[in-house]
């Protein structure tokens, strides 16, 4: 920046601090709030004040009512400046506004200005177009943002979708968000300058975030991603499709970022892939093959741990062990007990004879053409007094 530029806006943001000094305090302006807008958003690009950002941040959290103050003299700030410098620093703030997490921030729906056919007017055309293309993708990027964010606050709870839908619904819409933060890049050789390298820093810690929170979803999704329908199933197969995608971009994003210089490319954790087994029980519930071998394998376990088995006049009450204990099971396998077994390799002195066959046995359930026989014994009463 030559010293003449330099000059001009310094004493241009001394006359927006005076203005807004002398300006009445009402519901729509406050005069300490528009000062550190102006402050935040100087045209010295070598100088960031990072206080009077954080200011803004505090005035925010600590009160709703300052978001309409900050929207008018952000709104009216923007609009005006034909500065690349100040349009950086006002998107950079109002993106740490969203951060901020005030509730009434995300009931805002679109930014309060707009910068998508934004032109600095102090360059020359060969040396601003990458400036202005890097303004562009970053406002139409939080502009997206400040819609989603509303979306999800307003449709929050839709009872209309399922779940699995809402969260698939969900998902699509952060991955379209990475898109156009992807797009965010220096595409110039002149704009290896601190500004662009801090905003590029708040562009990675954005991207991991929004990163983060599909991986997020798309694992809860998958988790109950067999009691899908065909419907949800085409949708999950989309989301995979996309952030298999959208993975590849981002590796190479990073190395450009880690080429270019800037620092936080360098911190981001390692990025968590689409596995294949994913991928394919998603096409298996797409082409009805996974309900079929749930089915089947469903069958297979109750035929193993079948508990009743009838027969029209015989049956034997018997005990087998299974995963939980032991249960009774009813089967019409007959157990033939010889008096002169041995016992533990021991003979109990009786004589060997022929076993009988289990259909010469007595049953052991009384039949109806037999008499029912009765215990003549009398039960003492143990219970009246």
């Amino acid at each position: 920046m030559t010293l003449w530029k330099r000059a001009t806006g310094a004493i241009k943001d001394r006359n927006s601090i005076v203005v807004a000094n002398f300006s009445k305090k009402c519901s729509f302006r406050n005069p300490d709030l528009e000062a550190a807008i102006i402050k935040a958003t100087s045209h010295d690009e070598d100088h960031i004040d990072k206080r009077s950002a954080q200011m803004v941040f505090s005035w925010i959290r600590a009160s709703p009512i300052s978001l309409r103050p900050l929207v008018w003299a952000l709104s009216r700030r923007m609009e005006k400046t034909q500065s690349w410098v100040v349009a950086i620093k006002g998107l950079m703030l109002m993106h740490g506004v969203f951060h901020c997490k005030a509730p009434v921030v995300q009931k805002m729906g679109r930014l309060p200005f707009d910068l998508s056919s934004f032109s600095d007017g102090h360059f020359r055309s060969s040396k601003k177009w990458g400036f202005n293309a890097f303004i562009r993708d970053y406002f139409a990027f939080l502009d997206q943002r400040a819609v989603v964010s509303f979306e999800q606050d307003y449709q929050k709870g839709d009872g209309r979708r399922s779940l699995m839908v809402q969260q698939l619904v969900k998902v699509q819409k952060w991955q379209s968000l990475l898109d156009l933060l992807l797009q965010i890049r220096p595409r110039a050789d002149n704009m290896k300058v601190r500004l662009v390298l801090e905003a590029m820093d708040c562009v990675i810690l954005e991207i991991s975030d929004v990163y983060s929170r599909i991986c997020r979803e798309i694992s809860n999704v998958l988790v109950k991603i067999h009691s899908a329908g065909k419907v949800e199933a085409d949708m999950a197969m989309k989301v995979l499709e996309m952030a298999r995608a959208q993975g590849e971009e981002l590796y190479l994003f990073f190395e450009f970022c880690k080429e270019y210089g800037i620092l936080n490319a360098y911190e981001i954790p390692r990025l968590t892939q689409i596995s294949d087994e994913d991928v394919r029980k998603v096409e298996m519930i797409i082409d009805g093959d996974l309900g079929k071998t749930c089915k089947e394998e469903e069958i297979k376990q109750n035929n193993t741990m079948a508990m009743v088995v009838r027969e029209e006049h015989k049956a034997v009450v018997e005990q087998r062990e299974s995963k939980e204990g032991l249960k009774t099971i009813i089967t019409d396998i007959w157990v033939v007990f010889d008096e002169n077994t041995k016992i533990n390799g021991e003979n109990n002195g009786l004589s060997n004879e022929k076993k009988t066959a289990a259909s010469d046995l007595p049953p052991l359930v009384a039949i109806d053409d037999e008499p029912a026989v009765y215990n003549r014994y009398e039960i003492p009463d143990l219970i009246s007094f």
